[in-house]
């Protein structure tokens, strides 16, 4: 055995960038995108991909360099997947909703050679630029425009050095593109969701997209040509790693530029959808129409990005949806755990198999290992379902590292071999993990860990309550107190007073895990992924002050 090792014909780096060439072999007339009055098919993406390569390229983008893009759902965003690492650099897809300020952060930090812009969103990217030190050579600026108005036919702002059809048009569709010399070659850079206040940069290698992206694949039995809605935003984690995926499948990518239920529901009927991806907000809002008739062929829809309400789980289901739950961070490029179904437990009452969905599940096939520990003596903690400790995964798709941030890095991934997600979990019997919190979410009150979570679960099962989340409020007596910020289902036409809301929860809670303080607000602050963004609820608590409550 000691003469056999790697040898160069089975040593060649692991990308997902392979599955495109792939794709154009097996499905070459088959769609690859549709959206709006355009389609293409996988031989056609495959040549627009290489001809956008090609025109980088040109422009100066070579191995190492960071090419950034500030787009919706449209089909350039998709293309720049392949497009931007077919040059050898490094893709930063930057999240739409973010204030010009914290994008010119994010261009300066990554050192952006390029910005690929839609038309949409490019009054925010020049206000980016224009907040660049002067001193401070910016990225060049390419426009994307598309069909669904008359952009397409609009004369190029001075400020772009041209438009993104300009690249497909002038490049060399026979471009060969620059393979990794290393599977750890940095491919992506994605930022932090945006939650807390500070934004990391999060590296990915070739070799870590391409296991995310098959174990992804696996793990929710997409089949060949299945037909995917673009409902989550491209440019949170890469999709989760989706576009990638349904290269390798020979699926049909639906492009959709903004979110919208009504529309969601005509896309579903229109080209047969078969497949969509969602944090828990999008199923609330597909579950919130009225009088909606369930689905004459069911949809899989995979949901993450925060624990799921049973509530929501059960209402979306009975709507004809097949839900599936995982968990993730930007750190793993995609979801590493999903709860993975039994078929036996198809035989339980509705409310339990939505009980048993909400949790987070088990690690992926291809993943290594995951596991719940004691933050002070890094131990296991029991299999009970109650004892709570941090969530530590360990995997081929961990992110390389934050960019710049050596210090971040060692802190969540130490010598130990974990990376620590700062999420608060159980494991139950059965070793499936369940989320409880974020480490700084949980409430402390009278020496008690309170998971906001589990009281969210309880008031999303009150018939009038739309959207719903929990913080801590300063309290005198008990250290801190639940207070549960609501918003009220529109159609309503008696709405709750605060009483009502905290007896439905004393109905249902440990007096403890009651909320002393319901704020009442038209819409929940939300990150431009569906997460609730706590730390805004946090500071609104606080300024309430102390509530001063005697007694639980």
């Amino acid at each position: 055995m000691d003469d056999l090792k790697p040898r160069p014909a089975n040593s060649s780096p692991l990308t997902p960038l392979d599955f495109l060439e792939r794709a154009a072999t097996v499905y070459g007339d088959c769609p690859s995108i549709i959206y709006n009055n355009t389609t293409y098919t996988w031989s056609q993406t495959r040549r627009r991909c290489l001809q956008v390569a090609s025109s980088l390229s040109s422009y100066g983008v070579y191995p190492g360099h960071v090419v950034s893009v500030v787009a919706a759902n449209i089909p350039s965003m998709y293309e720049v997947h392949f497009a931007v690492p077919f040059t050898g650099a490094i893709l930063n897809n930057v999240n739409t909703r973010l204030d010009a300020r914290t994008v010119a952060i994010l261009l300066q930090h990554s050192e952006s050679k390029l910005v690929l812009v839609d038309h949409q969103f490019s009054s925010l990217v020049l206000e980016a630029i224009s907040l660049f030190p002067c001193n401070t050579n910016p990225p060049r600026l390419i426009l994307i425009t598309d069909d669904d108005d008359d952009s397409s036919s609009a004369p190029v702002d001075s400020n772009f050095c041209c438009t993104y059809e300009n690249l497909v048009e002038k490049g060399d569709p026979n471009f060969k593109w620059i393979r990794p010399r290393s599977e750890w070659d940095p491919m992506i850079i994605n930022y932090t969701s945006g939650t807390t206040s500070a934004p990391k940069g999060v590296v990915h290698c070739h070799r870590g997209i391409f296991t995310i992206t098959v174990g992804s694949l696996i793990d929710w039995s997409v089949p060949k040509e299945a037909v995917y809605l673009w409902t989550l935003p491209m440019f949170h984690a890469n999709g989760w790693s989706y576009p990638w995926g349904i290269a390798a499948v020979g699926g049909t990518n639906i492009c959709l530029r903004k979110f919208d239920a009504s529309i969601i529901y005509g896309l579903i009927k229109r080209h047969g959808v078969t497949h969509m991806c969602g944090a828990p907000v999008v199923l609330n809002m597909l579950s919130n129409i009225p009088n909606k008739e369930p689905l004459k062929t069911p949809v899989h829809i995979l949901t993450a990005g925060a624990p799921p309400p049973a509530a929501i789980l059960s209402r979306t289901e009975s709507l004809g949806f097949i839900v599936s739950h995982g968990y993730g961070l930007t750190e793993t490029a995609g979801l590493v755990v999903s709860c993975a179904w039994k078929q036996k437990w198809n035989v339980l009452p509705a409310t339990e198999r939505a009980r048993l969905k909400s949790r987070q599940g088990v690690k992926i096939v291809g993943f290594t290992e995951i596991d719940v520990v004691n933050g002070a003596s890094g131990e296991s903690v029991k299999r009970d379902g109650s004892t709570l400790g941090e969530i530590v995964l360990r995997g081929g798709c961990v992110m390389l590292g934050y960019l710049k941030d050596p210090e971040g890095s060692r802190k969540c991934m130490g010598d130990d071999g974990w990376f620590y997600t700062g999420d608060v979990g159980v494991m139950h019997p059965d070793g499936y993990i369940e989320i409880k919190d974020r480490s700084k979410d949980v409430i402390i009150s009278g020496g008690e860990n309170l998971s906001s979570v589990e009281v969210e679960s309880v008031l999303y099962m009150h018939p009038a309550v739309n959207e719903a989340s929990v913080v801590a409020r300063p309290d005198e007596f008990w250290g801190e107190t639940p207070c549960a910020f609501v918003s009220l289902k529109a159609e309503l036409k008696k709405r709750p007073g605060e009483e009502e809301i905290m007896e439905f929860c004393r109905a249902r809670l440990p007096h403890f895990m009651v909320p002393k303080t319901v704020v009442f607000k038209d819409e929940l602050p939300k990150t431009s992924t569906g997460k609730i963004k706590k730390f805004m609820l946090r500071d609104m608590a606080k300024a309430l002050g102390s509530s001063r409550v005697s007694r639980m």
